[in-house]
């Protein structure tokens, strides 16, 4: 379960840890600060959950206007759709809006390969540069293609995992 904590503006006040929009709305309106003014803003800092939900937090941009709904993607999407906002989003400046948009619409293509190189070898495996007799295999150079590959994709590592992604 993915922990985030609510840091206060007001330095007089003290944060409090919650890993649910209604733990953090029951909280939040108890939170005074030492006056006993009620507070009302807080920054959101991610605490404890897996690697890419970090990373995702960060793609979201971590909020007190959008933690709901970063706590709803974290625990509903799939690794593939939190890997596709992270880069769409967080890595190529698209927009996205919680509340209309639906994170398989962006179009991103993402191989789980180490380098342009292994991408190349499996890219000719898989028959995109047509039929490669057996006896020719050996001339290829891969090298060229993974410089050629590199003008339209790019690394990443996400959540400790290497990854290759385009944006269409």
């Amino acid at each position: 379960m993915t922990q985030l904590f609510a840091q206060p503006y007001d330095i007089s006040a003290t944060g409090f840890y919650f890993e649910t929009a209604e733990q953090y709305e029951e909280r939040a309106a108890k939170a005074v600060n030492h006056y006993g003014d009620p507070v009302e803003e807080f920054e959101i800092q991610f605490i404890d959950g897996e690697r890419i939900d970090l990373e995702l937090a960060r793609a979201f941009g971590l909020s007190q206007c959008n933690f709901a709904r970063f706590l709803d993607a974290a625990e509903d999407w799939q690794e593939h759709q939190k890997l596709t906002f992270i880069i769409a989003v967080g890595e190529s400046g698209y927009s996205f809006d919680p509340a209309s948009g639906d994170v398989d619409d962006f179009d991103v293509d993402i191989y789980e390969t180490a380098t342009m190189r292994d991408l190349a070898e499996q890219f000719v495996e898989e028959g995109l540069f047509g039929d490669v007799p057996q006896h020719l295999q050996f001339y290829i150079d891969y090298d060229a293609i993974a410089r050629d590959l590199s003008m339209d994709y790019t690394e990443i590592e996400i959540a400790g995992t290497p990854l290759i992604y385009r944006c269409g």
